[in-house]
């Protein structure tokens, strides 16, 4: 995939730039407080003479049968996945149906297959990273779980069916919302498509390393598993969603981990940006993680904000309705 270049009145994509004005689409640290505030990207490369088509013919039509099958399921979903989504829930049922989504992707997203120097020293950086997606697009599952097997940060932002913030964006960004969108700050390299953005991955921070075997090809046969199984959670914009967060909040998971995906599609409703610090088995962030919380369990959830820390996913949740809904 090229790199697009990036619109001259495109706003600063950084922690603290403001919102661009709500659209109307009915469904389209313990801080790690050294960290730099400020993060403006880089202007990506322009293509190169002849370089001017971005997509095959075939890329065009996955993409637009995927969407399509996103459409459906959007109201379906919805509508199966029950109501209000910060009432409280039957654990069980949610644990349950998050373990299988995790035995359906399994084994990718779980472990580290080489750890990249871009986190050498996670806790004095802001990532290099900036991800656009939604937590049950099956596309945007696969570029988290080549994140995890990298031992990749990044700065999330989640894009859920709705979205009043970041969907913008993205379209500034890009030209079009499609999802996911990779931005690499520290190589100017702006790209959609998915498979792409694996391949990339691996090839700039992978130090020679290939994809897993199956993480690209697997997608189509189970990477729905997840979406189905937890009945669209992760994907619309809860209606009480708004309240935007002056500093990123932090987690700490990895893309298969069963409680941190609940975690994570909490975020995606609230349409809430964070930075992921990906800690899968074998990640060099692991020291990090046993530093801050005492212990190396994910999620483990940090809003600077606040000053509120918890690695139990129940906690978090009724924490994250609670702060970052609109009350009335």
């Amino acid at each position: 995939m090229l790199p697009l270049t990036r619109p001259a009145d495109h706003p600063r994509l950084c922690p603290h730039a403001p919102a661009p004005a709500p659209r109307r689409s009915p469904c389209a640290r313990a801080s790690l407080r050294s960290r730099p505030r400020g993060l403006t990207l880089g202007r990506a490369r322009p293509p190169s003479a002849g370089e001017g088509e971005t997509e095959t013919t075939a890329a065009v039509t996955s993409a637009t049968s995927s969407g399509s099958v996103l459409s459906f399921l959007c109201p379906l979903l919805k509508f199966l996945g029950g109501g209000d989504p910060s009432q409280e829930r039957n654990d069980i049922v949610e644990v349950t149906t998050s373990s299988l989504s995790s035995l359906a992707r399994l084994p990718w997203g779980s472990s580290v297959s080489t750890s990249s120097e871009n986190n050498a020293n996670p806790s004095t950086s802001v990532p290099a990273l900036q991800l656009y997606e939604f937590e049950a697009c099956p596309f945007c599952r696969r570029v988290r779980e080549a994140m995890t097997e990298l031992d990749l940060s990044a700065e999330v932002y989640p894009c859920p069916k709705g979205s009043l913030r970041h969907r913008d964006v993205v379209k500034k960004i890009g030209g079009k919302e499609q999802f996911p969108l990779l931005v690499d700050a520290s190589t100017g390299v702006t790209m959609y498509e998915s498979g792409d953005i694996v391949k990339y991955l691996f090839k700039q921070y992978g130090q020679g390393k290939n994809p897993s075997f199956g993480l690209l090809e697997s997608t189509i046969l189970t990477g729905w598993v997840p979406t189905l199984l937890r009945a669209g959670r992760g994907m619309t914009l809860w209606n009480k969603a708004g309240v935007v967060p002056a500093d990123k909040l932090e987690l700490f998971s990895f893309e298969n981990n069963t409680y941190a995906r609940i975690v994570r599609e909490a975020l995606c409703e609230l349409e809430v940006p964070y930075i992921l610090q990906n800690v899968g088995e074998g990640s060099s962030k692991m020291d990090l993680l046993l530093r801050i919380s005492g212990s190396k369990q994910v999620p483990y959830l940090i809003d600077p904000n606040t000053g509120f820390q918890s690695g139990d996913h129940r906690k978090i949740m009724s924490y994250l309705f609670r702060q970052y809904s609109i009350s009335g």
